[in-house]
């Protein structure tokens, strides 16, 4: 084995894992690490301007390239600054080995300058947490915290290594992390008791979420639900789990509160819940349950702690949704007799012809205000569609045009539209920027919220210093709006027309076209709808770095 420094050791086995990006923010407990990565020109070190910005930016990275990504932070308050976007990681399950330096563990009871208890931060919000005190065990912990973070459910890891550690010299074992193969067949006999439920259900639906993706399961989860005759929606999903073009599906519900589910499962006899959280909503009530009684609920999915996590369901089954769905098609097709089988086609028409009467819906209020200025949200996101060409990606932390970003771009293969998740606002800007770096084969415009970018307003200056072609679009509505609803949500519609305390970005107005330019960005400014075109067509085809679309669109809240 060889002889290495852990610095060296770290770098090492970073090489053999593949990682070609390391996106951090050094300080001063992280000099030997940095000084070392000159003698490895294969790892590009992403440089942030604050941490919050350096693990949104591998946060997306991951979560599109399917690896976990390397992150280096500063010791406590770096920690700290970056602990608001590792909360989004955990809760979106994205696969990340964070790194901090730590002071040198033999002074560390005089308590140095900006030093703390590293783990016992992390250790909430993370997977696993540990400090390495000794240099031949720098490339074991390593190679667990990548295993640790890609498996079920993914997640964020975090290692603190101190100065001492990573300058002491020790023979090392160095070779790729074995990853654990977690794709378990659910069990068969819980199968047929899914089967027989499914098959006999009179009015079933189907909700899915990003362990759908994860196992690469669409294309199995639309076929259980067009034997059904079944309609698909999402709730706090995030990734590419259903083509937003096929016919059963409904699109996302609100996760607000519980009475928009209500309302969508009022008929459901069966509810068949496929890797996602039942549910993770925002404002739970605790004595009135989101399933209407009478619903049955099963579930499908590949992390056991959200089956019967909050809502008991009739069957519960752990496995891999890809290879469960597949034999759950055979055993439904099995048992479903000829009426059956007509009852199912008759549901699909019926299923069918609710989700076209839903896009129609939507359509006809997006198409209210199409020339009104400040420009619409439905408009915008529309003449983005337009713009973009064929190989593209967006990246959206659109907030309170969620709706409207998923409407517009339709997503129908996987890499079209990747969403923020987690809750934290400000992943947006960074996030773009690590999803152009992850697929540099694509166009990605990144679609950002005013209130929520200037959480991460520095990404502009690391997508300048770098030059990612991200084109940027920024929505300004001059608010934080979301919470403006949120308010109405919570309080009921007394609260509409109350005044919004310390929820307006006015006075002075953020004008991001000259925030961009000042951190080498280049910008135009659009506040007419007619502009709109022409602009887009200007910020998307831009070569050679960044470019920033400063929208002002409209921001106000319904009366009624």
């Amino acid at each position: 084995m060889p002889r290495l420094t852990g610095k060296r050791a770290l770098l090492e086995q970073l090489v053999a894992d593949g990682v070609t990006y390391i996106f951090g923010n050094p300080g001063t407990t992280e000099q030997g690490f940095m000084d070392v990565l000159q003698d490895y020109p294969q790892v590009q070190f992403m440089l942030a301007l604050h941490e919050g910005v350096a693990v949104s930016m591998a946060d997306a990275y991951a979560r599109i390239t399917r690896r976990p990504a390397f992150v280096e932070l500063h010791i406590a308050p770096g920690l700290g600054n970056g602990m608001g976007m590792i909360h989004n990681a955990r809760i979106g399950k994205t696969p990340l080995v964070i790194y901090a330096g730590q002071s040198p563990s033999n002074v560390l009871l005089q308590e140095p300058h900006l030093s703390g208890p590293l783990v016992d931060m992390a250790r909430p919000i993370t997977k696993w947490a540990a400090q390495v005190e000794h240099a031949h065990d720098v490339p074991r912990a390593l190679r667990r915290a990548f295993k640790i973070a890609a498996e079920p459910p993914q997640g964020p890891v975090f290692l603190a290594l101190p100065m001492d550690v990573l300058d002491a010299e020790a023979e090392v074992e160095i070779a790729p992390t074995t990853y654990t193969n977690w794709r378990a067949r659910p069990d068969a006999a819980g199968l047929a008791e899914l089967a027989d439920v499914l098959a006999a259900a009179k009015r079933p639906m189907l909700m899915v979420g990003d362990s759908v993706a994860l196992a690469d399961a669409q294309a199995e989860v639309a076929r259980v639900a067009e034997l059904l005759g079944a309609p698909m929606f999402e709730c706090c999903a995030s990734e590419f789990n259903v083509p937003a073009c096929h016919p059963l599906y409904l699109g996302s519900v609100d996760f607000v509160s519980p009475k928009n589910i209500r309302s969508t499962l009022a008929d459901c006899d069966v509810l068949f819940v496929v890797g996602a959280p039942v549910f993770q909503l925002i404002f739970p009530e605790p004595d009135e349950p989101a399933i209407p009684p009478g619903t049955r609920l099963l579930q499908l999915d590949c992390f056991t702690h959200e089956i019967g996590k909050n809502v008991r369901p009739e069957i519960g089954l752990l496995g891999d949704p890809k290879s469960g769905l597949a034999e759950l098609e055979c055993l439904i097709r099995e048992r479903m007799t000829g009426a059956a089988l007509q009852a199912a086609t008759e549901r699909r028409k019926s299923a069918e012809a609710r989700v076209a009467q839903e896009h129609e819906r939507y359509w006809i209020n997006a198409r209210k205000n199409w020339d009104a200025s400040p420009i619409s949200g439905p408009r915008l996101m529309h003449e983005i569609k337009r713009a973009l060409p064929e190989q593209s990606l967006v990246f959206s932390e659109g907030v309170t045009n969620t709706k409207h970003v998923e409407m517009a771009i339709a997503p129908c293969e996987p890499a079209q539209l990747v969403k923020v998740r987690g809750g934290g606002i400000g992943p947006g800007l960074p996030g773009a920027l690590g999803a152009a770096l992850a697929r540099a084969d694509r166009k990605v415009v990144g679609i950002a919220s005013d209130g929520a970018a200037m959480y991460s307003i520095s990404a502009l200056w690391t997508a300048a210093h770098h030059k990612i072609p991200v084109s940027f679009v920024m929505l300004s509505n001059r608010a934080y709006r979301i919470l403006k609803l949120n308010m109405i949500d919570y309080l009921g519609p007394a609260a509409r027309g109350r005044e919004f305390v310390g929820m307006d970005l006015v006075e002075p107005e953020l004008r991001f076209d000259r925030l961009a330019e000042a951190m080498g960005v280049p910008s135009r400014r659009v506040d007419r709808p007619q502009d709109l075109a022409p602009a887009l067509e200007e910020a998307v085809g831009h070569q050679g770095g960044p470019f920033l679309l400063d929208v002002v669109i409209e921001g106000s809240v319904p009366s009624r």
